[in-house]
């Protein structure tokens, strides 16, 4: 930002806001009467901010119109209803966030620091008036350095202006969602001696662990410290590295003495072996340990950083597909954005919770998370359930070739590899999705997406570059990562869904060496919309029935299973999610590929087809059940169950238990009675029983 835009920023704010406002946050304090020990401490300061929607231009903004001034809690975002409700202007404004906080009197040698978890687009930092910093990109978090702006034992006027409209320096510049404005991830103050573990490497932990050498007998853990030191005299530390197993015990220690530590950002690292190490092996064991870093000066305790990771080993094989710890382990996956009904990204755990919850049930063992940096809690979750991920950046289908264009894509790669390096459950960075689409007419995308990947590799070794891929195929743009994956939705934009398999197949013996999967596939549906026997939908018609959404991934997933050479899939999407110029299934500004509702409320007909087939959870669950009214006396009744045998009934009348081999049942001829009818699924597997039930409506034609 130049000096002229600066003062802009600060006129328009200053006039927009004004003295009152900011007396009005004075209340907002984020604990006067807590004191810090001389290890860090970090202290929220979600509550108690006010925000304003500017109706200004600041540099690269458009002009819209205000809203009113009004305190809000964070995570926040302006956009959490107009975002969701179509048209394709909702507002991409400035919003500006103030808030009082107390900062206790110094303690020698002490640094403070503010940490924010993620603004959309753009955010400048502004203390006391005085600019601070700029972020530009609204996915991954970012910190800075206050120890000498602030003042300490007072009050401090803090202000994130946060810009989310489009910049041709900051990917994304479009895509299919709403870009929601707004702070919309948690805000924290964090406290350190002068001497730390360095928060200031791009926002990351600054402890970096790597496995090798794996084996059933030991495994070498690396710690990769970032150090950051204030002090006028070099300083000599001890570092610890303790290794904690799941049940709080250490298994292993070593210490390393880090002789004269320099001033300003510096690194070292120690290496340890554990014995019979206990392997993160997926959702069938998500092992985790932690490794507890901490710095000692003499008998005085500097810092300590804690961060969980696992042990493990993965491979991707062109002919057979995904191997972790050595076995042969399947990716059936899912796609996740993660926006909510009226509340947009400004999610909670609880949401996170809610979602990855979902997931697991339907029996996931991967998730993409598209297509952006999300919570570092997301992917701690994934840790703990056993998921692997694909994490990637939001370059998405256009480019600009320009020097800040470039640096900016750098900025969001590391910052997305160094904030997430230690999370077990990535095995993927992703560096594009669609970039080559004919849509998107733009300047050649190799160049950067070469870049990239060399970067990637240079980042982080122990892991695969992959991109997602898009028409035309054999666009050199798609072939620069070290895996690939297509999104194609034969059966939904193009084509017949059953033609999915010819054309996988002739990529694989055109590629033999490369291996595939498919980062997309899926088609909408709306649970009101209801159609016997289905017909294709038209993507962009307002008729999206669920029944067709259903035998759509009903014959993707046969046609995916019977090709083990796919090394993982992922269906657009699991949960609905807004896209503000989108108008299609009778909802406008939503993409309805989700396998449930975006409110989370209703699991749609194709979420228990994949749960039939991935889930061990004995189930039955009767499908077009939100087809209430009938108008044909026989019927077929399709049920999706993994049990070994499955029955049904209606009313009195009993039909034939059945088995099957693909996890889908039907009887046809299936008698209704006038008016109301209970249709009821009985399954048995392993002596369990497992029952379903919906009522349907039938009424004669006259």
């Amino acid at each position: 930002m130049s000096n002229q835009d600066l003062h802009f920023v600060l006129s328009a704010i200053f006039a927009a806001i004004g003295p009152y406002q900011i007396a009005r946050a004075d209340n907002a304090d984020p604990g006067s009467a807590e004191r810090y020990s001389p290890v860090r401490k970090q202290v929220s300061i979600n509550d108690r901010w006010h925000v304003t929607v500017q109706p200004m231009r600041l540099p690269r903004s458009p002009y819209v119109r205000a809203s009113s001034t009004s305190a809000v809690n964070l995570p926040h975002t302006w956009n959490a209803l107009d975002g969701q409700d179509g048209g394709a202007n909702y507002l991409r404004t400035t919003g500006i966030y103030v808030r009082r906080i107390s900062i206790p009197q110094r303690r020698e040698g002490e640094r403070v620091f503010l940490r924010v978890g993620a603004a959309n687009i753009v955010a400048t930092v502004l203390v006391n008036g005085q600019f601070i910093g700029e972020h530009r990109g609204g996915y991954s978090a970012f910190v800075l350095e206050l120890t000498d702006v602030v003042d300490w034992g007072q009050g401090n006027d803090l202000m994130i202006v946060v810009d989310n409209a489009n910049h041709e320096d900051v990917p994304p510049y479009g895509a299919d969602f709403t870009f929601f404005g707004g702070i919309y991830r948690d805000v924290s103050l964090l406290f350190t001696g002068s001497l730390c573990i360095s928060p200031l490497d791009h926002a990351s932990s600054g402890v970096y662990l790597r496995t090798n050498g794996i084996s059933a007998e030991s495994a070498r853990v690396t710690a990769f410290i970032k150090l950051s030191n204030r002090d006028s005299i070099k300083s000599d530390v001890r570092a610890q590295l303790n290794i904690i197993d799941r049940d709080g015990d250490i298994v292993a220690t070593r210490d390393a003495t880090v002789a004269n530590v320099p001033i300003g950002e510096s690194a070292t690292s120690i290496s340890i072996d554990v014995v019979n190490p206990h392997l993160w092996q997926g959702v069938d064991d998500p092992y985790l340990y932690t490794a507890r870093l901490t710095l000692d000066a003499g008998d005085r305790s500097i810092d300590c950083v804690e961060e969980s990771f696992g042990i493990r080993t993965f491979d991707v094989d062109p002919d057979h597909g995904f191997t972790l710890n050595g076995k042969s382990y399947a990716l059936r996956g899912v796609n996740r954005h993660q926006d909510r009904q009226d509340i947009g990204w400004a999610i909670s755990r609880k949401h996170h919770d809610e979602d990855f919850a979902m997931i697991r049930e339907m029996g996931c063992t991967a998730v993409r998370l598209a297509h952006y940096q999300q919570d570092p809690y997301a992917y701690s979750l994934c840790d703990q359930l056993g998921l692997v991920v694909w994490a990637e950046i939001p370059l998405i289908n256009r480019v600009f070739h320009t020097d800040s264009f470039r640096s900016n894509c750098r900025q969001q790669l590391i910052e997305l590899i160094r904030q997430n390096y230690n999370h077990p459950s990535i095995c993927f960075w992703g560096v594009h999705n669609e970039i080559t689409a004919p849509w998107e007419p733009g300047p050649d995308p190799i160049p950067i997406v070469t870049e990239l990947a060399q970067l990637e590799r240079t980042e982080d070794p122990t892991r695969k570059s992959v991109c997602a891929a898009t028409t035309p195929d054999e666009n050199l743009a798609n072939w620069q990562t070290q895996l690939v994956a297509f999104n194609r939705y034969f059966g939904w934009y193009h084509d017949s869904a059953d033609d999915f398999g010819a054309w996988v197949d002739a990529m694989h013996k055109k590629h033999p060496a490369v291996p595939i999967a498919i980062s997309e596939y899926g088609a909408g549906a709306n649970v009101e919309h209801h159609e016997l026997p289905p017909r294709k939908s038209q993507h962009n018609s307002q008729w999206h029935p669920e029944e067709y959404q259903a035998v759509f991934h009903e014959s993707h997933w046969r046609q995916i299973s019977a090709r083990p050479f796919i090394w993982g899939s992922f269906v657009w999407n699991m949960f609905d999610f807004a896209c503000d110029q989108r108008n299609e299934g009778a909802t406008p500004g939503r993409n309805d590929k989700g396998l449930v509702t975006y409110d989370r409320l209703i699991k749609k007909d194709a979420f228990y087809w994949y749960k039939a087939n991935w889930s061990d959870e004995p189930f039955v669950h009767i499908t077009s059940r939100r087809m209430k009214q009938r108008s044909s006396q026989f019927i077929s009744v399709k049920v999706y169950s993994n049990c070994d045998r499955v029955s049904i009934s209606v009313g009195d009348r009993t039909y034939p238990a059945q088995q099957s081999s693909n996890h889908l049942f039907e009887w046809s001829q299936v008698s209704l009675s006038t008016g109301s009818n209970t249709i009821r699924a009985v399954g048995t597997t392993n002596g369990e029983t497992v029952t379903d039930e919906c009522e349907w409506d039938y009424a004669a034609q006259e």
